[in-house]
């Protein structure tokens, strides 16, 4: 019977989340912190690392759940050269490192630092390039194996991130 192996995804995720919530609140404020001071401080959102990084960056042109003008954000190819083009002191590099190499997150983190940018990485569970990071850069680390529920959980985040933005930005929502 498949049913049950159907519904398996749906626990593990459920579970994951629930530890996700618990582990990366306080880091996920941080991040929060440090895409409205860039934002704000003139400064723009450079996201890389796959599919996601392409959504991130919509999301902050474009808006998530309300209308509200664009954010300075780009999508980047996984390579540090653009990153070195296009990357300036007061930006900020939001890493999603589920579909790279480990050697191609590690040079972003430090193409990164070389153009005096701070790091938002989201990754699996204890990536070995973490220790590369800064002291202020924000690791979202999930606290799992799977590349699929990795994802999933760096999905949530990114959406919240988004969501949180635009309170800070803008305040809170008229509920017309």
């Amino acid at each position: 019977m498949l049913e049950p192996r159907l519904q398996q995804p749906f626990f593990d995720a459920a579970d994951l989340l629930y530890q996700a919530a618990e582990a990366l609140g306080r880091p996920l404020g941080e991040a929060l912190q440090a895409c409205v001071a860039c934002l704000t401080g003139g400064g723009k959102l450079l996201a890389t690392g796959g599919p996601l990084a392409d959504h991130a960056a919509t999301l902050l042109v474009h808006g998530f759940e309300r209308e509200r003008p664009p954010l300075a954000a780009l999508s980047l190819a996984a390579d540090a050269t653009p990153l070195r083009a296009l990357g300036h002191p007061g930006d900020l590099l939001l890493l999603f490192d589920d579909a790279l190499p480990a050697a191609t997150a590690l040079a972003l983190v430090e193409a990164a630092h070389d153009q005096d940018m701070a790091v938002i990485a989201f990754s699996g569970a204890a990536p070995s390039w973490r220790t590369a990071l800064a002291e202020t850069d924000v690791l979202l680390s999930v606290p799992h194996d799977r590349a699929a529920r990795v994802r999933e959980v760096h999905l949530l985040l990114l959406h919240a991130l988004a969501d949180g933005i635009d309170l800070q930005l803008l305040g809170e929502q008229d509920p017309s």
